[in-house]
């Protein structure tokens, strides 16, 4: 059984005034070509299938192009709801999904609805596969879902009772897949193994920016113990592709776009997982081909033309790169927009965002002759950070004399009060 492990689409990000929807139309088609060259029998997505509660209609034309293609390939596909998903959304149509071979689990229920048997490819006269594998499909769990609030709990309280809470659900589903697990081995003699699904954050794992917290105050991280011993568990929510704890068989396939410019750098992929009456056989690595670049670009308007032109080289014109800058030591200028947008004129480049690096000087003055900053006065912080510039002698003493000035207005404006 070879199950395509994937999650964080997030169909219909509204991405700083752009639309992703020819990146996620490039990425179906890209997926259905890896399906048939990767002999796939199933396709996992563990939640954040679109980006807000209410997508609009152009990123539902999208899923529903997926479910259909991967109908037509013979293909399941089992959907698990996220953070970012509606439940109300996701349970749209539900008869019907079915009959494209399609399960979607979209919120926590009694643990028998979790239990979920996924098919080997359908066979080219159409006929369904025999069972490959029985899946734990636990969706996001919310609070209200699993625990009952009680008055007077401290953080402390309420961050173990949920954890205890998620624990207990998973155990519940992971009984019920045994059960049905012996049930199947007795009638057919083969042995299923189990894998177990998950949308949220675990000790351990590398976040972004790009990440919405979703247990704030409550649950900071699940523990990997926690987890039952299923012989794979497939997680969603975090962005960057990773192992949780070294462990080969709990992974993080991580968005199959950048979301966000810290993720600019990631190679994003999915999880190619192949099970069997055994257990856990291996996990391949699947690159994803950059279909929009984004680039982080750091550096004084100096150095930044070179990186400019290096952006350049991975762009066109039908599809230029997007970046985000961030200009140091020039930052003070009041035209920076101004200047980047000159440098980038006839180049195939977008600017997006344009951040000033600030608050360098305050760790600098710290470690100043192991003087601290609470040790300094206003003029003295002052003076040391003016050091840090290369001014000449009549800028610094220009500069000096405006903040005498300013310092002198705000303490006469404080005696007065």
């Amino acid at each position: 059984m070879r199950i395509l492990h994937t999650s964080d689409w997030h169909l219909g990000q509204h991405f700083m005034g752009h639309s992703r929807q020819s990146e996620h139309a490039a990425l179906i088609a890209w997926l259905l070509e890896q399906v048939h060259a990767q002999a796939v029998d199933a396709v996992l997505i563990a939640g954040d299938i679109f980006d807000t509660g209410a997508p609009p209609s152009y990123a539902r034309e999208l899923y529903h192009q997926l479910i259909a293609r991967l109908h037509g390939a013979g293909v399941a596909l089992l959907l698990l709801g996220g953070n970012h998903d509606s439940v109300s959304v996701l349970g749209e149509s539900l008869p019907l999904l079915q009959h494209l071979h399609t399960t979607v689990i979209a919120s926590t229920g009694a643990a028998v609805q979790h239990v979920v048997v996924l098919p080997q490819r359908r066979h080219a006269d159409g006929a369904d596969g025999a069972p490959g594998c029985i899946v734990c499909a636990l969706p996001f769990i919310r609070p209200r879902d699993v625990l009952l609030s009680q008055a007077g709990q401290s953080a402390q309280d309420k961050q173990l009772a949920l954890q205890t809470a998620i624990q207990e659900t998973y155990a519940q589903v992971y009984a019920a897949a045994q059960a049905r697990q012996a049930a199947l081995e007795q009638s057919t003699g083969q042995r299923l193994p189990i894998i177990a699904t998950g949308h949220l954050t675990t000790v351990g794992a590398s976040s972004n920016e790009s990440v919405r917290e979703i247990y704030v105050g409550a649950l900071e991280a699940f523990p990997t113990k926690a987890f039952p011993a299923a012989d794979y568990i497939a997680l969603g929510h975090i962005h960057q592709p990773q192992k949780v704890g070294g462990l080969e068989h709990i992974r993080y396939c991580g968005s199959p776009i950048a979301l966000g410019f810290d993720e600019a750098r990631q190679t994003k992929q999915v999880l190619l997982v192949d099970v069997n009456a055994q257990g856990l056989q291996a996990v391949t690595s699947l690159p994803v081909p950059v279909f929009q670049s984004l680039f982080s670009l750091r550096g004084t308007l100096e150095s930044l033309p070179a990186a400019l032109q290096e952006a350049a080289s991975q762009a066109s014109a039908t599809c230029p790169a997007w970046l985000e800058i961030t200009v140091v030591q020039d930052d003070y200028l009041p035209d920076l927009a101004a200047r980047l947008d000159a440098m980038t004129q006839g180049l195939p480049l977008e600017v997006l965002r344009i951040k000033r690096q600030r608050g360098s000087a305050a760790p600098q003055l710290e470690a100043d002759a192991g003087v601290s900053l609470q040790e300094l006065g206003p003029h003295d912080v002052f003076a040391r950070r003016l050091a840090q510039e290369q001014l000449d002698d009549a800028q610094q003493q220009a500069l000096s004399e405006r903040y005498r000035a300013v310092l002198h207005s705000l303490q006469g404006q404080e005696d007065a009060v």
